[in-house]
């Protein structure tokens, strides 16, 4: 996620290097085309490409809003995570009883590490040492690492009350957030899963290309540099954007405008462990970069 710091410029320019170069070599072929005799007494009305170019406007305008809702309601949901997950911590000191600080220790432990295993399955990364060093002790190996620690979680409250060690009422409590917990790791797979249509974006390059090549032929022709100037910017400014849109449409692909889902899960596991009384608490370290992961 980007931070209120100064942003590297070269990194959007790195994403759009290729489209800049293309677009500005078609951009400089029509404007310098424009010039030969034979097209030289095409003349387009500006009407006509400002027309399109007013619609390549609210096209982008409609693929960024719905770039930055996916990117808004990932950032939501592990807003959920959080609080779910400091909750179903405070609930379990809370419910069981004097003398199950080991219980307390697994559920505060299985929670941290299920919010590290989110995010990085997410990502699709190799799991974290941390991460992979838990499974291995407890010899844990499924598909969905998450939802198996929710059901581990499910569980070891289930046989609690069991026991008698919860009530009915503390089951039913720590079940609803497990349930909130596993609603926001679904609505995080579907954001993974679901991909913006690629129709969408082959009408906007089109509608762009179309743009760039009409341009040219309702500019005045006596002022060359400022004719492929305009030529070239214009269409770079919409490749820009749409490729800003693009870049923010997935929020968990490991780029700086990811959602933050290793600090966010670094923030639980201090939150967690002070919660529970824990010694060794890591300090979290202040980030350098104009990003946070």
């Amino acid at each position: 996620m980007l931070l209120n710091k100064k942003i590297s410029v070269w990194y959007f320019i790195r994403e759009i290097r290729s489209q800049i170069l293309f677009i500005s070599v078609f951009a400089l072929s029509v404007a310098l085309l424009d010039l030969l005799p034979g097209f030289r007494k095409i003349s387009l009305p500006l009407n006509i490409p400002a027309l399109l170019g007013t619609a390549v406007s609210l096209l982008l305008a409609f693929r960024t809003s719905q770039s930055y809702e996916r990117w808004w309601e990932a950032r939501i949901v592990w807003g959920a995570i959080v609080n779910d997950s400091r909750t179903f911590t405070r609930l379990v000191i809370q419910f069981l009883p004097d003398g199950e600080d080991q219980k307390i220790k697994e559920f505060a432990e299985r929670q941290i590490i299920w919010t590290y295993a989110l995010g990085e399955s997410l990502r699709k990364q190799p799991f974290s040492e941390k991460v992979q060093e838990y499974l291995d002790t407890r010899g844990i190996n499924a598909s969905n690492i998450p939802n198996t620690l929710l059901d581990a979680h499910s569980k070891q409250v289930k046989e609690m009350a069991s026991s008698k060690v919860l009530s009915d009422f503390q089951q039913m409590q720590l079940n609803d957030t497990i349930g909130r917990l596993c609603d926001s790791m679904g609505k995080c797979e579907r954001l993974k899963n679901t991909v913006f249509p690629r129709s969408y974006s082959i009408l906007l390059h089109i509608l762009i290309y179309v743009f760039a090549a009409i341009l040219p032929f309702g500019l005045d022709d006596s002022q060359l540099l400022v004719e492929i100037a305009v030529t070239i910017l214009i269409p770079v400014m919409f490749i820009a954007i749409e490729k800003t849109s693009i870049i923010m449409q997935d929020p968990f692909e490991n780029t700086p405008v990811d959602t933050p889902v290793t600090s966010l899960a670094q923030t639980i596991e201090i939150n967690i462990k002070q919660m529970t009384g824990e010694q060794h608490v890591p300090a979290k370290k202040e980030n350098p970069l104009y990003y946070e992961m």
